[in-house]
């Protein structure tokens, strides 16, 4: 279909077009409409709908047989490796992640910030968030402490979830410093810290506070999907902050599937099978 012919559909029956959008995503309820403007200027997109992110990332694609199909190549310059994990692989790496957190005592509509360099984990991190109905909020790898403190100040998570360090081109970049001071930093103290210990650097843990990625998993009962609506928040993703305090913007579970969804294809053209490089920052 042309952009014209895509353009004109949409125009034509803006509501129609967007259901038509959503049918693409998998509901454990599906919506009644699209957009719910009773609340106008503020909308909301599917609200009454009932999905889960980490189903439609993963799960069905495991169910619908791709189970064996490479889900994430982590190709990195500094390292000089190469790995790849398929849709099972992610299947159970997120779900024991994710049971982990729960057996913690993360539950659906906590917050949880994220704080990692560009590996696996940290794809695996921000599915077993959704896997819960948590909300992750992912503040970039290295951050000076001062503005993670205000972050975390902000979003009040439940539990920081970083790496012991960063790797950049002649440098090691000390995350978990950087984290400590922070939380100091900080009115809010979360509960728990999960710490990626990387083979670079094998950062101290504070006892009673940081629990090391691999052990705090062992023996968990794996989490499934737990069910959230349309309007549940997906995550938070801060401004930079330079005009002023930095303001956390909200995207929306469902609205941010489908959204999501008709992009990767209507905009980058991927199919199924197909491979999407990404160079960007998580």
């Amino acid at each position: 279909m042309s952009y014209a012919a895509v353009y004109e559909s949409w125009k034509n029956d803006p509501e129609a077009f967007w259901m038509q959008a959503a049918e693409a995503i998998s509901w454990e309820r599906k919506p009644s409409k699209a957009l719910f403007d009773e609340n106008a200027p503020i909308y909301e997109w599917f609200s009454d709908g009932i999905l889960n992110t980490c189903y439609n990332a993963v799960d069905r694609h495991v169910e619908a047989g791709r189970g064996d199909q490479v889900a994430i190549i982590h190709d990195s310059p500094i390292t000089g490796t190469i790995h790849k994990i398929t849709y099972a692989e992610l299947q159970e790496r997120v779900a024991r992640l994710a049971g982990a957190l729960r057996a913690k005592g993360v539950e659906k509509g906590d917050r949880v910030i994220i704080y990692m360099p560009m590996v696996p984990e940290a794809l695996e991190a921000m599915l077993a968030v959704t896997r819960l109905g948590a909300v992750h909020s992912v503040v970039f790898g290295g951050f000076a402490a001062a503005e993670l403190a205000v972050r975390i100040d902000d979003a009040a998570p439940k539990a920081i979830i970083a790496a012991s360090c960063g790797l950049e081109p002649g440098r090691v970049v000390h995350y978990k410093p950087l984290l400590d001071e922070a939380i100091e930093i900080a009115a809010h103290k979360p509960d728990f810290c999960v710490i990626l210990q990387r083979e670079q650097e094998v950062a101290h843990l504070i006892e009673g506070r940081d629990v090391a990625w691999h052990e705090f998993q062992y023996g968990v009962e794996p989490a499934e999907c737990v069910p959230v609506a349309g309007n549940h928040p997906a995550y938070i993703l801060y401004t930079s902050g330079t005009t002023g305090q930095p303001k956390g913007v909200v995207r929306h579970t469902g609205g941010h599937l489908v959204a999501l969804n008709w992009t990767m294809k209507n905009i980058y053209n991927v199919d199924p099978g197909d491979v999407f490089w990404a160079a960007s920052d998580v």
